[in-house]
């Protein structure tokens, strides 16, 4: 995609290249994480927005006064280019790209991790796909390129994880031993009745030792975008011999900034911890799927347990 450079805005660039007027559609904080990120590198007055879930708070909290809300109907009424995110919590994202596609307006879609990749389209029995593809990772790209032969698949510059490396502080020897737990919805129950995330969280409490952490080590939850309030004090009410507490951290980097090791299943933030040198520990049971994240350094407590 060409950009019109009588419409684009600041250097004559506007997010790698999209011809503006531009419409930000996104719902889950993944993928609206890095659009943000690129976003920053831009005057506001060429992006249209529509902002649903944990993405408008994430829009909100970042812009403040230039969060303007749209209809999507309006966001892309005249519209020059489309970039959306790739979530499950809602279907804002597809409605776009579908939109898109009837009114000829160039579609591109952030691919935020490295698994589902073809589930991310389909909804209803109907699948809709970008023009084009953006990845942040050569993971990323190879895993794009299985499930998308023959589309143009772009890598972009992870400015998102940058931005947060910058922000956390080095591990020191005299810091506490203080234990992260990136916190995320499995959506599966992995034929056991309980939510995976719950799982995961009992099998680190049952083998805090085989993790290398101490029995009394100060865990801290940080729930996900997505997760409703109080979801996890139940659990931690019946666990009163660990030593929790929510995380209370604004954001993600002062949160891995506070910690030397942190835990998860497959979340983004054990990705960043990688970057930033903590311990990582991957807390999938040995009766869940395998890990997806396909990046080195992390301890998979599953094969500590059962070799």
């Amino acid at each position: 995609m060409a950009c019109r450079r009588t419409s684009c805005t600041m250097r004559g660039l506007l997010v790698f290249d999209l011809p503006s007027p531009l419409a930000v559609v996104c719902h889950d904080a993944g993928a609206a994480n890095l659009i943000l990120a690129w976003l920053d590198e831009t005057a506001l007055p060429g992006v249209r927005t529509v902002m649903e879930g944990p993405a408008a708070r994430l829009w909100e909290n970042r812009f403040g006064s230039h969060f303007t809300r749209l209809t999507l109907d309006e966001a892309l009424h005249g519209a020059a280019s489309v970039l959306s995110g790739t979530g499950w919590g809602g279907d804002v994202e597809h409605r776009a790209r579908q939109r898109a596609r009837e009114l000829a307006i160039p579609s591109v879609a952030v691919i935020d991790h490295w698994v589902n990749y073809a589930d991310r389209f389909l909804r209803s029995g109907t699948i809709v796909l970008p023009d084009v593809f953006w990845v942040t990772d050569e993971y990323a790209l190879l895993e794009a390129r299985r499930c998308f032969p023959g589309y143009p698949i772009r890598l972009r510059e992870n400015r998102y994880l940058l931005q947060q490396l910058a922000q956390i502080a080095p591990v020191t020897e005299t810091d506490a031993g203080e234990v992260l737990y990136a916190l995320e919805p499995a959506r599966a129950e992995w034929g056991r009745g309980t939510p995976g995330e719950f799982q995961a969280l009992d099998f680190l409490a049952d083998h805090l030792r085989e993790a290398g952490l101490a029995a009394d080590a100060h865990i801290r939850l940080r729930p996900h975008p997505s997760d409703p309030p109080g979801k996890y004090q139940r659990w931690m009410q019946e666990h009163p011999r660990l030593h929790t507490s929510l995380d209370d951290s604004p954001d993600i980097a002062r949160s891995v900034s506070r910690a030397r090791w942190v835990a998860g299943c497959e979340s983004f933030a054990l990705v960043i911890a990688l970057g930033a040198g903590r311990n990582v520990i991957c807390t999938l049971p040995p009766w869940a799927p395998a890990c997806r994240l396909p990046h080195s350094g992390m301890i998979h407590l599953k094969h500590r347990v059962h070799g």
